[in-house]
Parts: structure tokens; sequence; C-alpha cells
């Protein structure tokens, strides 16, 4: 086979991304350049890699199986530039991936922990939702990732071999609502109180669901900010302008005017944190850092 690296970091991306234009945005090309990379790959290959499906692309058998070279030879490839420029890391690198809130619940004890016993390991970080994290991992993107599921407790995704997966913690979903007002000093709320609540979630797409909204709620929830970010979440709840689910994990660092509720009336909503990585042998900085998360519960 005939493939460059251009092409293996292409296919890595789109694994990553899970379709073709989200993989030209991050890569800085046109979509129609990641097109044409793909159907070289497939050419050269002598296969299909790629499945097009309504929700996006997803690795064929024979994709996966290239994938899972590429990452060996890019990651030579960037050792290479490393030792032909002169910049050989003296630290060990983790590249960590984070469910949404896991950044202010579990990160900073981590990496503090992780600092006092192996001061030679560097920690990467970056964010994204479950579904986001584990194509991530599938594409070699990152190394660990700390991720959340619901019961009853699927594999996170049908590729195989299955990913290695470890349980951290589990822990209660609850409503952020505001300190003042008409949840003023309670401990608990009704489900259908909520049914008419003003909402703050996380913007939702076709493949990863609405974060921020009670699950099940009976009817159409109201969504009058969609945010990301937790702490401009919290923000709007302290303000008196929604209410919002967390895990709750998160109330030693809620802000002023924040108070959480368990809900009444409906299933409890446990969710389990996870930390995964891919399957095999993993290195001593990955099982250090593994340590260190599990350590925080």
């Amino acid at each position: 086979m005939d493939i460059s690296s251009t092409g293996l970091r292409v296919l890595r991306q789109i694994a990553e991304s899970g379709s073709f234009t989200a993989a030209a945005t991050r890569l800085g090309y046109t979509q129609s350049a990641v097109s044409r990379q793909a159907a070289a790959l497939e050419r050269s290959a002598g296969t299909a890699l790629f499945e097009r499906r309504p929700d996006g692309v997803r690795l064929t058998p024979a994709g996966l199986t290239l994938l899972r070279h590429a990452r060996t030879i890019l990651d030579c490839l960037t050792a290479a530039e490393r030792d032909l420029t002169g910049t050989v890391s003296r630290t060990e690198l983790v590249r960590l991936g984070l469910f949404l809130s896991a950044g202010a619940a579990i990160l900073p004890l981590s990496l503090t922990r992780l600092a006092a016993t192996d001061p030679q390991i560097t920690v990467t970080t970056t964010e994204g939702t479950t579904p986001s994290l584990v194509r991530a991992l599938r594409a070699g993107s990152i190394d660990l990732a700390v991720l959340t599921s619901r019961p009853p407790h699927r594999p996170l995704d049908g590729e195989s071999p299955r990913l290695h997966v470890e349980t951290v913690t589990d822990t209660e979903l609850v409503v952020a609502v505001p300190s003042t007002g008409e949840f003023a000093g309670r401990t608990a709320v009704h489900v259908d109180e909520l049914i008419d609540a003003p909402w703050i979630a996380a913007p939702a797409s076709n493949a990863e669901p609405l974060l921020g909204v009670w699950p099940g709620l009976p009817g159409r929830p109201d969504i009058v900010h969609c945010a990301r970010d937790w702490l401009t979440k919290l923000q709007l709840v302290a303000g008196g302008f929604g209410v919002t689910t967390v895990p709750s994990r998160l109330s030693p660092v809620l802000p002023p005017g924040v108070s959480l509720l368990h809900v009444e009336g409906a299933p409890p909503e446990i969710r389990r944190v996870l930390v995964a990585r891919l399957p095999g042998r993993p290195t001593p900085a990955i099982t250090a850092v593994t340590r260190a998360i599990a350590s925080t519960t």
C-alpha cells in the first residue's frame, strides 16, 4: 500500500470526529480535500474503510484495522521529529480526556496527587462528551478518558476489541436551583414541579443527548438558556435564571446562591464515573494517572 502520513492523519481525525465535515474543520482542510484523501486511502487499501451513515461516518472493520496501525505510525513519526529537532521530552506525557463536569469535580485533586507521587508525568487535558471522548480514544488522540454512563451500563461503543474500563465511583444526578425563590430552604423537589421549570441545558446533537434537563421529564422542557460551560450554567442558576441537572459530586465547587435538590417521584438517576483506555498493557504513566483519578473518590 502507498499511504501518506497526511492520509493517516485524515483517517484518525475522521474516526475521532465522526464526520468528514468535522474532520476538515479540525484539520484546517476543505471538505473536498478530506473526501479526496479518504477516497485515496480506500483505493490504496483496496477495500471500504468508511461507512457513511445518517448520523455520520464510522470506520469499517478494515478501517479500524488500518487505524490501529496508523496510531503506531503517527506516534513514531512524532517521536522521530522530536529526536531530529532535539526536543526530546524529559517527562512522560499522558493525554487525558474528561466529560464535561469532571474537570471541576475530579481533575484538580487528581493532578495535585499526581504531582506529589509522580512529578515526572505531564498531563494534558481535553474536554468533551462521552461519545466524542470514546471516538478520540479509538483514534489515538487521547490516552485515557474519564467518562460517564447510566444504567444498565452497556459497553461504551460497539467496536471490537472493547475498551478497558474501570469504575471510579457512582454519583447521583440532582437538580441545581437558586437558593432563593420557590425552592429556598428545600432539600428535595417532586418531578412534577419541574415540568414547567425554565431549564439551562447544553447544546445537543443527533448523536449526543441533551445535557442539563431531568431525564424522562414529562412533556417538552422549557429551555431558556443553552450553555456547555459549567461555570456559565451554575452562575445562571445562582442569578435565578433557571435550573439544571448536575452530578452530586459537584457540590464542593458550587458558587454561592446555588442549592442542590434530590428529585422525588421518579427513579433515581445514577451516573457511573469510569476511566477508559485502549485494551492492552498500559504504560506506567497511564497506570499512575488512573490511580490518581481513582484516589479522588
